[in-house]
């Protein structure tokens, strides 16, 4: 295994700024090194990486040292501690990273914990323990492109800058940035992963921003009544499929809770958090999403929950915010809130910002 460590560390320092970049995100470059505050990512300047160098030896590439501490280590290591992983989860980063196939596998005797499944909720935890805050990323600049600006309470959202994405059938693997939504149950843990693969050459407006693969969006892990989650849910909230439909309504409703189910199968059986007395449903103007929107409202009501409709005037909400405008749909929004709703939640237009 410490031959596996030191030939992967050594492997990495060809790649030091891109390790740095991911695992130490709030850090930036100055000249030949990476500065941060410490290896957890915290901002600062205390510890600093070598980014150029020899693979090995004094001044080697990717070796770093924090000032206020002492430690000091290799790109193995910051992978490993800033991710808190144990080492087997740091060395799968690394070869990913690197592009490598996984290790011939050892006899283990039974000791070695198996690999999580593809898709399954562990596997989704893994992949959003490695991600990054959306803040400064192309993540928070295809939200932004799509007219989101106003992105308060999202830590349910992550950035990965290389995630893999697997064609259907058999295509080659290819990494792409994507932006990573958090599937919560309603005691806040996380069941499930949304994948959005993103355009790195940035907005268009045939894709809106998404690579251009037959399937930009995919789910992992346990969605079925669980969802994002953007706001402490209360008594009053909102709830709808996608993540933008939902973040367009945060625009011109920002205090209110809102769910986002990922699709209309989802959200016909979203579970109801436990002191909900009212939910705005917003509906998607195809068939699917009114059969979904149909379905919840009667699930609500029999609940003993008050449910009420949301409608969009074009698609969903989302385009009625890229297309009409803010100004327009927050007054269409108003008209459809009940008037306690509108006091308690909304933004009045001279507090906008």
């Amino acid at each position: 295994m410490r031959q596996d460590a030191s030939d992967l560390a050594r492997r990495l320092t060809r790649h030091a700024e891109a390790v740095c970049r991911i695992h130490l995100s709030n850090g930036r470059r100055e000249g030949r090194y990476w500065l941060v505050g410490d290896v957890k990512n915290t901002p600062g300047r205390s510890l600093f990486v070598r980014l150029t160098g020899a693979e090995s030896g004094k001044g080697a590439a990717g070796k770093w040292t924090d000032a206020a501490t002492g430690e000091h280590g290799d790109l193995l290591d910051i992978i490993q501690m800033a991710g808190s992983l144990p080492f087997r989860d740091a060395a799968r980063e690394a070869r990913r990273i690197l592009s490598l196939p996984p290790p011939l596998p050892e006899p283990d005797h039974g000791l070695r914990r198996a690999a999580a499944p593809t898709g399954s909720p562990e596997a989704a935890q893994r992949l959003w323990a490695i991600s990054q805050p959306i803040a400064g990323t192309l993540a928070e600049i295809y939200l932004h492109q799509r007219g989101l600006t106003r992105l308060h309470e999202t830590a349910s959202l992550r950035f990965h800058p290389r995630c893999y994405f697997r064609p259907e059938g058999h295509g080659p693997t290819e990494t792409l940035p994507a932006l990573i939504a958090a599937v919560t149950n309603r005691d806040r843990c996380i069941t499930g992963l949304h994948r959005t693969w993103l355009n790195p050459s940035g907005f268009d407006p045939v894709t809106l921003g998404k690579a251009a693969i037959d399937t930009p969006r995919r789910a992992m892990g346990d969605l079925l009544g669980h969802a994002v989650r953007f706001g402490a849910v209360d008594d009053v909230a909102a709830a709808g499929e996608g993540i933008e439909t939902m973040l367009s309504l945060r625009m011109v409703v920002p205090m209110m809770p809102m769910l986002s189910a990922l699709s209309a199968a989802h959200l016909a059986a979203i579970l109801f958090p436990a002191r909900l007395r009212r939910l705005y449903v917003a509906r998607d103007d195809d068939p699917a999403g009114n059969t979904a929107h149909d379905t919840l409202i009667d699930r609500a009501r029999e609940a003993g929950i008050d449910a009420i409709p949301l409608a969009p005037a074009l698609g969903d909400f989302n385009d009625d915010l890229r297309l009409l405008g803010e100004d327009t749909l927050r007054a269409a929004i108003r008209l459809q809130l009940l008037p306690q709703d509108v006091a308690r939640f909304m933004l009045t237009p001279d507090r906008v910002r």
